[in-house]
């Protein structure tokens, strides 16, 4: 063979070999890169007649998604409005193939649910709250609510809060702040849980959703909560639980437990979804 052949062939095969190996190398970067979710839940139906909350998770490309609905109690078709809802957010996000066009799924999930449940309703009363969580590839935290249901990061023992409660409070918040009431009358108001915002209403108005990602950091617990949590757990217990080393089932599971363990004689349906940030 000619020697300047062969020396051409020779570095051929090196170059192809760095090639390879800058592919290989960006493969194994991407792969450190993804994020690793270990999923948890945790429901009770407490002293209700019926299981108004629904929830369901599921993981594709293009992230990890949890969503948790909460029928209204009180209401007629509770159970039909948070399964609906649900059910729509999980179905759409299995469309979705990009997280660049997050804000658009949560918008377009938002309205075809409450038409869908308005539609089921047929001029009944009926309606849900709904919170849904997206942890992409990358570690990074989408979401969007509406009603009280709540989405809160748990991070190194403390809560940070995500979502604000569409309730009456809020408004009543605004007129203490304007001058227009007091503290005590904020306080007292008997409606100030009554919610202003919901699916399945007819005045929908729309679905609160975060302006960023939020970046999170390994051991990062997301967790939504239905009322029927937080309404019977104080912070501090919660904290206690959600700080053991445990998987996110077994804690949500520990969370059910100090919820029943409450007795309360008007406990309301309790749902708990813990997405843990591993790797």
């Amino acid at each position: 063979m000619d020697q300047t052949l062969l020396s051409y062939m020779i570095a051929l095969a090196f170059i192809i070999v760095i090639i390879v190996l800058l592919i290989l190398r960006k493969i194994l970067m991407h792969k450190k890169e993804t994020s690793k979710i270990a999923i948890g839940n945790g429901q009770t139906i407490g002293r209700r007649d019926e299981q108004d909350d629904y929830f369901s998770t599921v993981e594709t490309p293009v992230g990890t998604l949890a969503v948790l609905a909460d029928g209204i109690s009180g209401l007629a078709n509770g159970r039909m409005a948070s399964t609906v809802a649900v059910t729509t957010f999980i179905h759409k996000f299995m469309k979705l193939t990009s997280i660049a066009n997050i804000q658009t799924y949560f918008k377009e999930s938002a309205l075809t649910s409450n038409g869908m449940i308005l539609e089921n309703l047929n001029g009944s009363n009926g309606g849900t709250t709904l919170v849904a969580a997206v942890i992409d590839e990358h570690g990074y935290l989408h979401w969007g609510a509406v009603g009280d249901s709540v989405i809160t990061i748990f991070r190194n023992g403390e809560f940070i809060a995500i979502n604000q409660k569409h309730i009456f409070e809020s408004v009543l918040k605004e007129r203490y702040i304007s001058g227009e009431i007091s503290q005590l009358e904020v306080q007292e108001n008997p409606l100030k849980k009554r919610l202003i915002n919901y699916l399945g209403y007819e005045g929908f108005k729309h679905l609160d959703t975060g302006e960023k990602p939020i970046p999170l950091k390994n051991g990062d617990k997301v967790c939504l909560f239905s009322d029927g949590v937080y309404d019977t757990l104080t912070e501090v217990e919660m904290e206690k639980i959600l700080s053991q080393h445990a998987p996110p089932y077994d804690i949500a599971q520990n969370l059910i437990k100090a919820v029943e363990q409450k007795r309360l004689k008007n406990q309301d349906n309790a749902t708990i979804v813990i997405l843990e940030k591993i790797g």
